[in-house]
């Protein structure tokens, strides 16, 4: 089976590494020149999504690339511990969260794509996409096209494979946050513990750092978008008023030695189509959930996708099957997800009412309110050994050995 992955992030690359080890031949094609730029701030994996990485044979990787908190701690904006429960797990399971920046994620996951014997091509940006009986053909904005048993759509919530799919999707909306992260030296944090202030503008999250330093981002309430070009220090003035009433955030943002590129977060209404027989949505391109779990559901889609594929007799039928067995578990995440936006946007009573019950709230509903999430295990995939050799296909259509080892080169 040949396959075509659009996008070469998280969901890409885990879905890359997939499908490698249950046999298919995959090249990704990625749009940016470096898709595993620092885009945004440091991003967890709860258990759920450790269990994926150990399935696809990455765990140790994303582990040394990341830092394990095996702790999480909620505050109010007055300095209340609220909560202490274990960090992306349920007490005792002993794959405690790792986190990393995305950037270092999509660096690890790629790299053992391509080790599988994936092709990388970046600079390809697609503009259509045509399915037949036979196949699906892929057409990008150079010229270039491709030919492929199925595509797998899973280039993000801005994503062209799913305005292809269905042209009737909806797109993304403001959800009413913004997140402005960076690094702190020079304050005191605990090691190992995940802090989230439930400030009077939004959260404010921050942990230390592998190196020592602090890694904080600011989930800032704003009913209108903010304008991202704005510079750091018109930034970092503008979170300094904001926190100004939480003594912890505002040391961080004293404290503060680099500031990353501002994002915005959305919200998407429920994709009317997410297959089509030979194109699939993965990741965000189909749910953007939040919740701290985008990363985590997208390497559980990656694995469900590749079971379902080695399991069916035919692409469809693995598509069928695929979107049968997430269906219920992505609506269950995008439920959660709003109750988290909804907590981190709280109004004044709310906010009071929030800070008086949650901690008898935690230590009696915490963990059953949380297993369904992270007891969930999407399985092994088949005992399925790689092909010896491949070859690739480059841009005149040509074939070409792959070099030894079975790695193509990345190629721009």
């Amino acid at each position: 089976m040949r396959v075509i992955v659009i996008g070469g992030g998280v969901a890409g690359a885990a879905s890359a590494i997939a499908l490698r080890r249950i046999g298919a031949e995959v090249t990704v094609y990625e749009a940016y020149a470096e898709p595993a730029g620092q885009v945004g701030s440091f991003i967890s994996l709860a258990s759920n999504g450790l269990r994926v990485l150990r399935s696809l044979g990455v765990l140790e990787q994303v582990r040394r690339a990341g830092t394990d908190v095996p702790r999480q701690r909620m505050w109010s904006g007055s300095g209340k511990l609220l909560g202490d429960v274990p960090r992306g797990r349920l007490d005792g399971d002993e794959l405690h969260s790792v986190t990393l920046m995305r950037g270092a994620l999509v660096e690890a996951l790629r790299a053992e794509a391509v080790a599988l014997g994936a092709e990388v091509v970046t600079g390809e940006r697609l503009v259509d996409a045509v399915t037949t009986e036979e196949g699906v053909r892929a057409v990008f904005a150079s010229g270039r096209e491709a030919g492929a048993s199925l595509l797998v759509g899973a280039d993000g919530i801005r994503s062209a494979t799913r305005s292809l799919l269905a042209p009737d999707a909806p797109v993304p909306a403001y959800a009413g946050l913004y997140s402005v992260s960076g690094t702190a030296d020079g304050v005191d944090t605990e090691p190992g513990v995940f802090n989230m202030t439930f400030a009077r503008n939004g959260a404010f999250l921050h942990l230390a750092a592998p190196d020592g330093r602090i890694w904080w981002s600011a989930q800032v309430a704003s009913p209108a978008p903010p304008d991202l070009a704005l510079p750091g220090e018109e930034w970092l003035r503008r979170l300094a008023g904001l926190y100004g009433h939480e003594r912890v955030p505002s040391e961080i943002l004293a404290a503060t030695t680099e500031l990353h590129r501002p994002t915005l977060m959305h919200t998407l209404g429920a994709v009317p189509v997410r297959h089509d027989g030979r194109i699939v949505l993965t990741g965000d391109a189909a749910h953007p959930v939040g919740a701290g779990q985008g990363a985590s559901m997208a390497l559980e889609d990656a694995l469900v996708l590749a079971r379902s594929l080695a399991a069916e007799p035919s692409v469809a039928a693995a598509l069928d099957a695929y979107d049968t067995a997430r269906s219920a578990r992505v609506a269950k995440m995008v439920r959660a997800a709003r109750g988290n936006r909804d907590a981190k946007t709280a109004g004044p009573v709310a906010r009071r009412l929030r800070d008086l019950v949650m901690p008898a709230g935690i230590r009696l509903f915490h963990e059953r309110a949380t297993a369904w999430l992270y007891i969930h295990d999407c399985g092994e995939l088949p005992a399925v050994p790689p092909p010896a050799a491949r070859t690739a296909r480059d841009g005149d259509g040509l074939r070409q050995p792959v070099r030894p080892g079975g790695r193509p080169a990345v190629r721009g």
